[in-house]
């Protein structure tokens, strides 16, 4: 009977997971819908309130609300009209005390992980933590810059420990080219085997290629 009951849950656990995540960013995404309704109601006359007032409770029309805002904010800063509008509003962020620390904070990491032309968390690597003889998976995420780069001798890089199994907290090591190993496994690969605690184990790739990374990104 513990048989048939773990092998059910093992259908059906993945699934409940899976919903589970999916309802609760839909229920993220339909909450900040209704805080900017709300923003949005105490400026307009009460008949465009009554009309707004429909909206407000369909489910899921905050995700497509949100998509087609991405969307259409990605059409327009990605052309000249549209970069020369996003600097001048860097430029205001950017001069306002508190909220430029923040900011500029927050571009910096977004910028670094979400650009098309970037390195970060693009290779999986292997390095020695927490011990010499102890080995865990890493992502490059570029190379030590500035004061950093001149206190340290010889090239490093800069990686990222994710823990197990939730891989979006972990560990900021700077570490030597020679003693990290470069892996073939994509990220995705990588990310899953972390995540499963070693149990879904990637298939065995060609030859390791070597350890890359832009020496002109900031660590």
């Amino acid at each position: 009977m513990r048989k048939y009951i773990f092998a059910g849950l093992l259908v059906w656990l993945p699934l409940a997971v899976t919903i589970g995540v999916l309802t609760w960013a839909v229920g993220l995404m339909d909450g900040v819908f209704k805080s900017i309704l709300s923003v949005t109601q105490a400026v307009l006359p009460s008949e465009a309130n009554l009309f707004l007032e429909r909206f407000v409770h369909i489910p899921g029309l905050g995700v497509a609300v949100l998509v087609l805002m991405l969307l259409l904010t990605g059409m327009f800063v990605t052309n000249m009209v549209g970069q020369w509008w996003l600097k001048q509003w860097d430029n205001i962020l950017s001069h306002i005390p508190i909220v430029k620390s923040i900011y500029s904070s927050v571009k910096q990491v977004s910028d670094t992980l979400f650009s098309s032309n970037g390195n970060a968390f693009r290779e999986a690597v292997l390095v020695e933590y927490p011990r010499a003889g102890c080995w865990t998976i890493a992502f490059v995420t570029g190379k030590p810059a500035g004061e950093v780069a001149q206190a340290l001798p010889g090239e490093h890089l800069s990686l990222y420990v994710p823990t197990t199994p939730n891989p979006t907290s972990g560990f900021f090591l700077m570490a030597p080219r020679a003693d990290v190993k470069p892996l073939q496994m994509s990220v995705d690969e990588a990310l899953k085997y972390i995540i499963s605690m070693g149990v879904v184990a990637p298939p065995a790739g060609a030859a390791p290629r070597p350890v890359e990374a832009d020496p002109n990104r900031m660590g």
